[in-house]
């Protein structure tokens, strides 16, 4: 399960805006690279949706089925907000819900295999 957190309002190729969901996983255990020692994490994602503002703002702090898996994709650079470094990043993190991909892979023409 995945809480959703907050919402951010962002610009399409076109410059039109559209919402996304923040969406935050469970407690992850990590082992630091440096030190070798465990610290808690949470992971984090964004997911498009079609809500205006004022029902973004209501779903905040439902539950969705689903969770949040590290993915490979091509490299980025990004500001992190609070430092101010440029990081290079080759992975990103995406909510997944394999019930409703398992259930889109047996979809044919529209329709729902049972």
């Amino acid at each position: 399960m995945v809480k959703v957190i907050d919402y951010e309002t962002r610009l399409n190729d076109l410059g039109e805006g559209f919402n996304v969901l923040i969406v935050q996983g469970g407690l992850t255990p990590v082992v630091s690279k440096e030190t070798g020692k465990t610290y808690l994490t949470v992971k984090k994602a964004s997911l498009p949706c079609t809500f205006d503002e004022d029902t973004c703002k209501e779903i905040i702090g439902e539950s969705l089925e689903g969770e949040i898996l590290k993915v490979e994709c091509e490299p980025f650079s990004y500001i992190n907000k609070e430092t101010g470094d440029t990081i290079t990043m080759s992975y990103r993190y995406e909510f997944i819900n394999k019930e409703l991909m398992l259930q889109n892979e047996h979809m044919v023409e529209g329709e729902m295999i049972s």
